[in-house]
């Protein structure tokens, strides 16, 4: 089974074309992908994926920033294989929209090698990337998907009130039977074990290097906490409203699916101390996410499906993309409720971040700045596709466990894998 890879893509938009493809791009949805321009659902292995634009800004020392496209996918298949697929399926789209970026291949003569060259260059790799279920396949899903709504029409046509051994019974023979299911009677593939070796070494790796500079760590600690404390004091924190035509524009594309998406961007604090900080921040989140929290809970929170964040702009700004189950409100509220001290650690490096004391405490306590904060930063995301969108985490982790019954990898007691149904 694949292992699950990100890309994201950031192009410098040419400022007199930054209307023409704000106009395109509306074109292309109203939250949900409507498969014009680029068809996303007809590319392979594609869970997630999105286009958002980034206007012109300045930075907070007023420096010029150009405008971004930003293209992010939350793939099965590696990342050249999809670029590869991108210029070959949809290569009149990738012309259009990468058409108003600087330094993009022009003229007759431009052929497949020079649009995949120009969409290398603007790879950016990701700080930190989580998955909720490492291994489990877009296939997978929507194949255990089917799966279910199968059983519950051969269940309403047939059974009616058997005991739940008589039905499961009935539920194998009748499975086992149909051809087109054949692959539910086999457990989903496990991952290759070239990637669980190098898991493996990683996982053990990052530790033991950190074993060695602890010395140098433990004599660091408290100059880190001082100049932490001084930073923290001294940083302006305000708390600004988000203008409410942001937040009607912002909720019109959103609810849409089960699922919704979430891009925000936001300035990291100037000074080297706040950068240091955030690399070391990012670098445990990366290694939490992939190897502890991967198994469909991110420190209590289920509802996500993949989430990332990336630097751009030499360091200077920070982009964050999820995509998760439920309302806004709720998503903020889980996070709240849950895991309000991470937050503070990645977030309280961002300027405006609501105050935070020893990078844990208070932040996103404070529940109006934070929301506020949050909607602040929010970027509109017109163009975004889900693969199932009407499937919540909680329905796809139901939907394997029903599957799980026809390969023996769930309870043996009937009634006890029935209650999946």
């Amino acid at each position: 089974m694949p292992h699950q890879t990100a890309l994201t893509l950031a192009a410098h938009v040419r400022p007199q074309d930054v209307e023409h493809l704000e106009e395109m791009l509306r074109s292309m949805g109203n939250g949900v992908a409507n498969g014009s321009v680029i068809d996303l659902g007809s590319l392979e292995g594609v869970h997630f994926a999105r286009f958002v634009l980034l206007p012109a800004t300045a930075d907070l020392q007023g420096q010029p920033l150009d405008p971004l496209l930003i293209y992010m996918s939350d793939l099965d298949v590696p990342v050249e294989r999809h670029l590869a697929e991108l210029v070959d399926g949809a290569g009149a789209g990738v012309d259009q929209l990468f058409g108003m970026c600087d330094d993009y291949p022009h003229g007759a003569e431009r052929s497949r090698e020079d649009r995949l060259a120009f969409l290398r260059k603007q790879r950016v790799k990701e700080r930190a990337f989580y998955v909720n279920t490492v291994g489990r396949t877009c296939k997978q899903i929507r194949q255990e998907a089917e799966l279910r709504e199968d059983i519950e029409t051969f269940l309403d046509g047939e059974l009616g009130n058997k005991d739940p051994s008589a039905v499961a019974s009935a539920l194998r023979t009748h499975v086992a039977g149909d051809n087109s299911l054949a692959w539910a009677l086999k457990p989903a593939a496990g991952l290759s074990l070239s990637f669980r070796i190098r898991e493996f070494v990683h996982m053990v790796g990052v530790p033991l290097l950190l074993l060695l500079v602890s010395p140098f760590l433990l004599v660091a600690a408290p100059f880190f906490l001082v100049a932490l404390r001084l930073h923290e004091l001294r940083d302006r924190a305000p708390h600004e409203k988000p203008p409410a035509q942001l937040v009607q524009e912002l909720s019109a594309l959103e609810d849409h699916l089960v699922q919704n998406p979430f891009t925000a961007i936001g300035f990291v604090k100037p000074g080297v101390f706040r950068r240091m900080t955030l690399t070391g921040v990012l670098f445990a989140i990366d290694y939490a996410t992939r190897h502890i929290f991967n198994r469909g809970d991110l420190a209590g929170v289920k509802t996500i499906h993949f989430a990332r964040w990336v630097s751009l702009d030499n360091n200077r700004r920070v982009i964050f993309a999820s995509n998760y189950d439920g309302s806004l409100e709720s998503y903020m509220d889980d996070f709240i409720d849950k895991i309000a001290f991470g937050l503070n650690v990645v977030f309280s490096n961002g300027f405006g971040y609501p105050r935070t004391r020893w990078l844990v405490a208070d932040g996103a306590h404070d529940e109006l700045a934070f929301k506020d904060y949050l909607r602040l930063h929010q970027v509109p995301t017109r163009v975004w596709f889900s693969a199932y969108g009407r499937l919540t985490n909680l329905n796809i982790a139901t939907n394997e466990r029903i599957r799980g019954g026809f390969t023996g990898h769930a309870s043996s007691a009937p009634d006890d894998w029935l209650q999946a149904l």
